[in-house]
């Protein structure tokens, strides 16, 4: 079959695609920056990657007319526009109308379990969309998932955040909320078996996972997975705006994507029985073994996506990665250098492994305060890490910056700051003749701008200078070559 996967580039995009390339199935990934995803599928001979938004009408015409399936997996967990709700429709009724001149057969989306009768903004926006994806011209097929649990989800990582950090927590009243969490695995099975199933045309099923327990004993579990003795106390003085401070402070989430999650844990997330097991021969995991699978994904560093690096994490960027490939070089702060490279392999690792764990192998100190005075400011901070800790592509979060452009084989690594600044930055690392040329450069936004260049500018002298010579890894009385 030929299939089309929007949203390829995010979390369960980029685990599903392997699993229909096994099946021998042409994979249309419908994406709305190409360099998040050439790279990614060069190597595979029926995968096409399609430059789309789905917002914007004119760019749809190049979606093929064979298409037999195709994944609906849009949404954004982290949009505070006041019109969410009405671009997550327009974004559906685009989608709609551009599929429907095609041959497609089954739509699948994946959406969440709305049964409460009081739902979050985000769930009531997905059951619209359920509602208005139905056609005449295709079957839809809908899996309504509650809370993932996986390596690199959104939950996951935000669960692990707090257990990990807090011995002790005071928490907000809906750590009390019941729900059904779901390990990624499962919910890729019944997305994976459910292509081209009939038996599921023109049906929607809740899935989940086989226990009904609250938000905290997801904690107290995850906490006695990894060994841990945690205290939780429950206090209904907490407000949502407190609520979301306390996960934006104490978590890597982002405060946007932390209101949205506050929002939505309110709601009871309690699916309706259905036979959709049986029918695809699938049997949801418990919990605690979805937490110990997702660590031994870790310890393997064998996670395949991270919500970190979806465009719902970013503190500035959105999409078009293109915009910022081509760093300014008027009206603009730059502070360059220069060194020899000695071993180009070790260099390149160390290039490709900087930042997260690893830190910035000089003034790390420096670095985690910078991260801190992010936060403050409502920033995203260090916290986010980064999802590989030796490779790196297009799109990735790596701490404060988003991977702009890497390519090992050019010897070059671009960054893009989404810190919180009175400008723009850039940070660029390349190798041209056995000579490492690292430049920071900076865009400054009116007179604070400016200002804070210089603030800034006594600590580059060293933090910059300390970093370029750990990659090279030369001593100071060795060098040669000079800012």
């Amino acid at each position: 079959m030929t299939i089309l996967v929007t949203g390829a580039t995010g979390y369960i995009g980029k685990r599903l695609i392997p699993l229909l390339l096994e099946d021998g199935h042409t994979v249309i990934c419908a994406v709305r920056d190409r360099l998040r995803a050439d790279k990614s599928y060069a190597e595979e001979d029926n995968v096409f990657v399609i430059e789309m938004d789905f917002l914007k009408p004119e760019t749809l015409k190049n979606i093929p007319k064979n298409i037999d399936v195709a994944y609906y997996l849009i949404h954004s967990m982290s949009n505070a526009s006041e019109d969410f709700k009405l671009l997550e429709e327009q974004c559906a009724i685009n989608f709609k109308t551009s599929i429907e001149k095609t041959d497609i057969k089954q739509v699948i989306y994946l959406s969440g379990i709305t049964n409460d009768e009081k739902l979050s903004k985000h769930l009531s926006s997905r059951k619209l969309v359920e509602d208005t994806l139905a056609s005449d011209k295709y079957a839809l097929t809908t899996f309504k998932a509650g809370i993932i649990v996986g390596s690199g989800s959104s939950s996951f990582e935000i669960i692990r955040d707090l257990v990990e950090k807090l011995p002790f927590m005071i928490a907000p009243k809906w750590l009390n909320t019941k729900t059904q969490p779901l390990a990624v695995r499962d919910v890729l099975g019944f997305l994976h078996k459910g292509a081209g199933n009939t038996l599921l045309y023109n049906k929607s099923y809740d899935v989940f996972g086989p226990e009904v327990i609250t938000y905290k004993e997801m904690l107290l579990q995850f906490a006695e997975v990894r060994g841990l003795k945690r205290y939780i106390l429950t206090v209904p003085v907490m407000t949502p705006k407190l609520s979301s401070y306390w996960l934006y402070f104490v978590t890597s989430t982002s405060y946007k994507l932390a209101t949205s999650l506050v929002d939505s844990m309110g709601v009871q997330i309690i699916g309706k029985p259905s036979n959709i097991n049986q029918l695809l021969n699938i049997h949801p995991i418990p919990y605690k073994q979805a937490v110990a699978l997702a660590f031994e994904k870790i310890e393997q560093n064998g996670i395949v996506s991270s919500w970190k690096d979806s465009m719902i994490s970013s503190g500035r960027l959105r999409n078009n990665l293109h915009k910022y490939i081509n760093v300014p070089k008027f009206g603009c702060f730059k502070d360059y250098k220069q060194r020899p490279v000695t071993n180009l392999k070790l260099t390149l690792d160390k290039i490709w492994s900087i930042g997260g764990t690893n830190g910035w192998y000089y003034g790390n100190m420096l670095w985690r305060i910078r991260g801190y005075i992010d936060k403050i400011f409502g920033g995203i901070g260090l916290r986010r890490g980064r999802t590989s800790p030796t490779e790196l592509d297009a799109g990735d979060a790596l701490d404060f910056w988003r991977v702009i452009f890497a390519d090992k084989e050019q010897q070059k690594l671009l960054l893009y700051a989404e810190m919180r600044l009175p400008g723009e930055a850039w940070l660029e690392f390349k190798i041209e003749d056995d000579i490492l040329k690292q430049t920071a450069t900076f865009r400054p936004r009116g007179l604070w701008g400016r200002l804070y260049w210089y603030s800034v500018l006594p600590f580059h002298g060293f933090i910059f200078s300390g970093m370029i010579n750990k990659l090279v890894h030369v001593k100071e009385s060795q060098e040669k070559y000079t800012s």
